[in-house]
């Protein structure tokens, strides 16, 4: 019979490997399933690495200050990961989420972690120790299980969006919006809801104005959030309209949005360097239903404050697979090192 894990951590964005440094260094000896290299993950969105990986600067996550990082990096990395960052950036900026990431899982691996680069589609947590089922087959049973899958944003699917990914479009604002193509410039915010309030609110702390398109006649957030946008100077609405084309160009990226109206058809172009999508975010919970308590949203749910307990005993989760309000690299490391915490004290107590 094939040797029974201690604790198989399933994702591979911050979440993962925090979980995985600190698994490793409690002699844990964990497993990470990393995720498939595919087409699908990579028109989902959720290869290897998570949604960091997709991103450029990262300003907000702490210990990385604006720097020269070229010879750290040179220094830290194995020749195999630096090879996927190549060419280097050059002088002083901020790290990137490439950059982070792999930092990120090369000190997991120095601990003795090791990873598998497939993704588990089956989990059965009706028998102990739990049987989860590889993309390719590969069966592997342990004592513990860790969720660290993330959650994708959702995107309008245009051709013109995916283009300029990174380049003036963008699903978070926290994320981003400080950076410098956005600053006292015009930026479109897509959507709705509580989300692109908040998302089209914290912009005008940068931008020249923040225009919130919306397919219907009124905001589906609640009315206090809604009176903060029709309150805000700087937010214009832009009620019945949809996103038609990203516009812009190899220099500049992103320069402008071209809506129609929902009714009529009748088509404009709004100047904006930059689009911020909030329609919602997708966890990556396919594989659980049926497995796990999950929300409406599709959200693992954790069972006790304060603990990454979901509703099997043995089974923790972490990151933006359990969290759809905060979503922010910092807290999805922090709930990584709580479920590693929680998988070692479960272990210990059942003399595992």
């Amino acid at each position: 019979m094939a040797e029974v894990e201690k604790v198989v951590i399933i994702g591979s964005g911050p979440a993962g490997w925090t979980a995985a440094i600190y698994a490793s260094r409690a002699n844990l000896h964990p497993l990470v399933f990393e995720g498939a290299i595919s087409e699908e993950n990579r028109m989902n969105g959720t290869l290897p690495l998570g949604q960091l990986n997709l991103t450029t600067e990262v300003e907000n996550y702490p210990g990385f200050p604006a720097g020269k990082l070229t010879e750290f990096l040179r220094s830290a990395l194995s020749p195999d990961e630096l090879a996927m960052l190549e060419p280097l950036h050059e002088g002083k900026h901020a790290v990137t989420g490439p950059e982070l990431m792999r930092l990120m899982k090369q000190q997991a691996l120095n601990f003795g972690t090791r990873v598998i680069t497939e993704d588990i589609v089956e989990v059965d947590f009706s028998e102990r120790p739990f049987r989860l089922t590889s993309n390719e087959g590969r069966t592997v049973r342990s004592h513990t299980v860790i969720i660290a899958t993330g959650a994708r944003a959702n995107y309008l699917g245009l051709p013109s969006e995916s283009a300029f990914k990174n380049r003036g479009v963008s699903a978070c604002a926290v994320c981003d919006g400080a950076l410098p193509r956005f600053r006292n410039r015009p930026l479109v915010v897509v959507g709705g809801g509580d989300s692109a309030v908040e998302e089209a609110t914290y912009l005008t702390k940068y931008a020249s104005k923040v225009y919130m398109v919306h397919r219907r006649d009124q905001l589906r957030a609640s009315q206090i959030m809604q009176q903060r946008a029709f309150n805000n100077p700087k937010i214009e609405l832009v009620w019945n309209h949809r996103v038609v084309e990203v516009l812009g160009n190899d220099k500049e990226g992103v320069t402008g949005v071209r809506i129609e109206h929902v009714q009529s058809g009748e088509q404009k172009v709004l100047e904006a360097s930059g689009m911020f999508l909030a329609i919602g975010h997708t966890p990556n919970t396919h594989f659980l239903r049926g497995k796990l308590e999950l929300t409406d949203k599709g959200y693992i749910v954790w069972k006790k404050p304060f603990r990454t307990y979901t509703s099997v005993e043995g089974v923790f989760a972490a990151g933006d697979v359990a969290d759809d309000y905060y979503r922010q690299a910092v807290t999805s490391a922090g709930t990584g090192c709580m479920a590693a915490l929680d998988a070692e004290r479960y272990l210990a107590h059942h003399g595992l």
